[in-house]
């Protein structure tokens, strides 16, 4: 019988120890939807395993076919370049293959919308109230143009206005912090009152800075976390990687 291959999630990482167990927690949550899958967590940075231990320990136990999940929003120089020269590096004899991330989808839509219901805003308050899509920040053109038009789909979906925000002091792109478009959303017209969505998978620095710009906002939601909808998320990419393996190949060793 066939193995399907080994699913390997590399998050980010960090020194605060709810990071790594949201991400704990979501992946085993994505893991219940695919009963039989292997799937293994690392981290680049601040925890462990890291993805190279993994692959190592993957390759010993004789694992040949591995699909690499980035557990990002964004195609930034994370995965641009550093997820891909960990894999390049991977022990000779594993197919990897490097999964898209996570945004854009629909999926991630409804997993920040429900962090706004959960928050205490319900579908009624959709047309007077303002959101500020929080985001931890990038230099990347590419990521910030992407947030930039998951903002404008939130939007679409019904609310009164949203703007895109960085939790960094880098004013890549023209995207304000979250403080200062709290502040511009308080003087736009309609908008009653001011919601901050923290649009980040984990707790952890960045996130808590969101947390103190939203001071001045009405509501503030809680980060996207294990919900549901981002368990299937992964699970998608996985499934799209397997399927388009000359797409997204990754040579090893």
């Amino acid at each position: 019988m066939r193995t399907s291959p080994t699913l390997l999630v590399i998050a980010h990482g960090s020194r605060d120890p709810r990071h790594a167990a949201t991400v704990q927690a979501l992946v085993r949550r994505a893991g219940a939807l695919r009963p039989g899958l292997r799937v293994e967590t690392a981290f680049l940075d601040f925890n462990l395993p890291s993805p190279a231990g993994v692959l190592d320990r993957l390759a010993a136990e004789g694992v040949r076919d591995v699909v690499a999940l980035p557990l990002l929003l964004t195609r930034a120089f994370h995965a641009k370049a550093d997820i891909p020269a960990v894999l390049r590096r991977a022990p000779a004899g594993l197919r990897i293959r490097q999964a898209e991330v996570l945004g854009p989808s629909p999926l991630l839509l409804a997993t920040v919308e429900r962090r706004l219901y959960e928050a205490g805003l319900t579908p009624g308050d959709q047309s007077t109230t303002g959101v500020v899509l929080a985001s931890a920040g990038s230099t990347d053109p590419e990521a910030i143009a992407a947030i930039a038009e998951t903002a404008r789909e939130l939007r679409r979906t019904g609310w009164c206005s949203v703007r895109p925000a960085f939790a960094s002091a880098v004013q890549a792109g023209g995207l304000p912090r979250t403080e200062d478009a709290v502040r511009a959303l308080r003087a736009e017209p309609g908008v009653r009152r001011v919601a901050v969505a923290p649009y980040v998978i984990a707790p952890g620095r960045l996130p808590d800075r969101i947390a103190a710009g939203a001071a001045g906002a009405d509501v503030l939601a809680e980060v996207l976390g294990p919900s549901p909808e981002l368990a299937r998320l992964l699970v998608e990419r996985y499934a799209e990687a397997v399927r388009a393996p000359e797409r997204v190949a990754v040579a090893a060793g």
